[in-house]
C-alpha cells in the first residue's frame, strides 16, 4: 500500500494523499499537508476519526472485543498469571524480560520505593478533605524537584532508572495519600513483599499490627492493575502524548495524565457505577425496574457501566474482571454483596435485552472493576488513584514513543464561528 493514494476532489480540484497501513490492517489517509498546502481541514469532533501518532503499544479492535499489549492478548496475563512489573516492562521495553532483567528491574523497584523525606512530610500539611488526585498530580509533579537529573533522559538506561523510580514511588504515595485522608499513621514499605502486596501492607497495616494479604486478594489487585495498564490513545494516554509534543519531561506529563484521568467521563467511571449500585440498593429498586427506567428516555436514570466508546462488543477486561469478582467475593466471610447481587441481575437481564443487545450495550471494566476495590477494601474517593497507579507504566510508553518520535508539537486546528472583523468601541460610545 506504500504507493496507494486517496483523491479528495473539492471545489473542481483532485488532492492525493498518501495511504499508511498498520500491521493489523487499519488504513489511515495521511491529511498531514491538507491545511499547510491547501487550507483546508477535516472536522472531527473529539478526534474519533482522527489518529495522531503510530505506536507499537497497544492494539484494541473494539467490534471483535480484542486487546493486546505488544501483540499479547490480556486473557494470556489471566492464564499465565505474570507479575504487574512484568507487565510493565513489557509495556516499556517491548520484549517480555528475561529472568535476569526481571530480577533487575524489580530490584531498582524496591531500592525506590521510599520518597525523599520532606515529600514525606509534605503529606502532614495537607488537608485530610484533599481529594486523593489532586494529592496525586501534585506528587508525581513535585518529584521532578528530587529527580533533575531525570529532567531530560539521553538515553535508555536513564529512562528505565526513571521509569522504574516512577512506577515505584507512585504506589507509596497512593497509600500515603489514603493513610492521610484517613488519619492514620504513615507506613513505610516492606522489601520483602511483591508489587501489589507491599502496597495493600502500606495501605491497611498498623505499627503494631501487619496486615495478612491472602493470595487471592493479591491476585485480583495485581490483576486488576494489568488490565489497566495501558488502552491506546484514550483522554488521559493522548494528554500525556500532547504535553510530550512540547518536550516536557516525564513528571510533567504524567501528572497531566492523572489530571486528565480524574475526570467522571474517564478514570471515574467505576465510582458512577458503585453510586449508581449503592443508589439501587438503597431505594429498594430492583434491577428490572432499573432496565426499564434505562430504556426510557425520559427517564433522568442512567445505567452506568453499559457501553464503550470503543468497544462494541464485550469489554474483554470486564470478562476477566467478573470471573476474578466471583474468586474473591467466594474467599470472603460476606460472600452475599447486595451490590455484587445486583451487579450480576443487572447484567444478566441487559444481555438478554434486545434493546442492550442491538445497541451492543455491553458490561465495560468499569462494572466489575469498582466491586473488585470494594471488596479489597478500597474505599470510592481511592479508584481513580489505583486507575493511575495501574496506567502508569501505558502513559510512560507512550511518552516515549512520542518522545523519541521527534515530531513536532501537537497542535490541532478549529473551525472559527465567531465574529468577523470587528472595530472597537470606545467606553463612553458604548
Amino acid at each position: 500500500m506504500a504507493d496507494e493514494k486517496a483523491v479528495l476532489s473539492i471545489r473542481g480540484k483532485n488532492i492525493e494523499f498518501p495511504v499508511h497501513e498498520g500491521t493489523e490492517g487499519d488504513v489511515a489517509i495521511d491529511i498531514s499537508k491538507l491545511y499547510p498546502d491547501h487550507r483546508l481541514m477535516t472536522f472531527d469532533p473529539s478526534l474519533a476519526s482522527t489518529a495522531i501518532c503510530k505506536s507499537t503499544v497497544t492494539y484494541i479492535d473494539g467490534e471483535k472485543g480484542i486487546l493486546r499489549y505488544r501483540g499479547i492478548p490480556i486473557e494470556q496475563f489471566v492464564t499465565d498469571k505474570p507479575s504487574f512489573i512484568e507487565v510493565a516492562y513489557l509495556l516499556l521495553t517491548g520484549a517480555l524480560p528475561t529472568l535476569d532483567e526481571r530480577e533487575y528491574f524489580r530490584r531498582q523497584l524496591t531500592e525506590n520505593e521510599l520518597l525523599p523525606e520532606p515529600m514525606r512530610l509534605y503529606f502532614n500539611n495537607v488537608p485530610t478533605t484533599a481529594p486523593p488526585m489532586a494529592l496525586l498530580s501534585a506528587a508525581v509533579n513535585n518529584l521532578a524537584c528530587f529527580h533533575p537529573e531525570f529532567l531530560e533522559l539521553d538515553n535508555d538506561d536513564d529512562f528505565m532508572e526513571i521509569s522504574a523510580r516512577l512506577i515505584s514511588k507512585i504506589r507509596t504515595i497512593a497509600a500515603y495519600i489514603y493513610r492521610r485522608t484517613h488519619c492514620l499513621p504513615f507506613m513505610y514499605p516492606n522489601p520483602n513483599l511483591r508489587y501489589a502486596a507491599n502496597f495493600l501492607h502500606m495501605m491497611f497495616s498498623l505499627p503494631y499490627s501487619h496486615y495478612e494479604v491472602a493470595p487471592e486478594i493479591e491476585d485480583a489487585l495485581n490483576l486488576v492493575l494489568i488490565l489497566h495498564a495501558d488502552h491506546e490513545q484514550n483522554c488521559s494516554a493522548a494528554t500525556v502524548r500532547v504535553v510530550a509534543s512540547s518536550r516536557a519531561n516525564l513528571f510533567a506529563s504524567c501528572a497531566a495524565g492523572i489530571c486528565a484521568l480524574w475526570g467522571s467521563l474517564h478514570g471515574g467511571a467505576n465510582v458512577e457505577v458503585m453510586r449508581m449500585l449503592a443508589q439501587i440498593h438503597e431505594g429498594g429498586l430492583s434491577p428490572e425496574e432499573c432496565i426499564r427506567m434505562a430504556k426510557d428516555k425520559t427517564n433522568p436514570f442512567r445505567l452506568y457501566g453499559f457501553g464503550h466508546r470503543i468497544y462494541k462488543n464485550y469489554d474483554p477486561r470486564a470478562k476477566i474482571l467478573h470471573a476474578a469478582c466471583e474468586r474473591v467475593f467466594a474467599i470472603l466471610k460476606n460472600q452475599n454483596d447486595p451490590l455484587l447481587n445486583i451487579a450480576r441481575k443487572l447484567e444478566e437481564l441487559a444481555l438478554s435485552d434486545s434493546y442492550f443487545v442491538e445497541r451492543k450495550l455491553y458490561p465495560n471494566v468499569d462494572f466489575y472493576s469498582g466491586l473488585l476495590l470494594r471488596a479489597m477494601g478500597i474505599p470510592t474517593n481511592m479508584f481513580t488513584v489505583m486507575f493511575a497507579m495501574g496506567r502508569l507504566p501505558g502513559w510512560i510508553a507512550q511518552w516515549k514513543e512520542q518522545h523519541d518520535s521527534g515530531g513536532r508539537i501537537i497542535r490541532p486546528r478549529q473551525v472559527y464561528e465567531g465574529n468577523t472583523l470587528s472595530d472597537y468601541v470606545p467606553m463612553g460610545q458604548r
